[in-house]
């Protein structure tokens, strides 16, 4: 049941997607005025606006219907997941060691720009 709704889904979704490309936009009728008034003949005399509206708005609601129906078959379905069956396997942490911290050194300490501003200045002799 569900892979036939969700089969008419995709059908639905793809007769949308072609009727919405065929049908014609607001402005097509002033290339109609200029001497095209016999390329909409193939749909009768009032063109396909009303037929292809028609299809449009049946494919709109059959595809909502069909959403809302998945929709609460997805939420029926619970939280089921592929890995449940699958054990769990855990790996022992290596400890890291930490290298010893060392002192800074008064020539690494005059290197840096920083720390060339936080020592003081010798005083002027008089």
């Amino acid at each position: 049941m569900v892979t036939a709704i969700v089969i008419l889904h995709i059908l639905v979704s793809i007769l949308i997607i072609a009727m919405v490309l065929l049908q014609s936009g607001k402005g097509a009728a002033i290339g109609s005025t200029f001497g095209g008034g016999g390329s909409q003949t193939l749909f009768g005399s009032s063109g396909p606006t009303s037929m292809l509206t028609k299809v449009t708005a049946a494919c709109a609601i059959i595809f909502m219907v069909t959403s809302i129906y998945l929709t609460i078959l997805s939420r029926k379905s619970g939280t089921t997941s592929i890995m449940s069956s699958v054990p769990a396997v855990t790996t022992p942490v290596k400890e890291q060691k930490t290298p010893p911290v060392t002192e800074k050194k008064k020539s690494d300490k005059a290197a840096s720009p920083g720390a060339l501003k936080s020592e003081k200045a010798p005083a002027p002799k008089k």
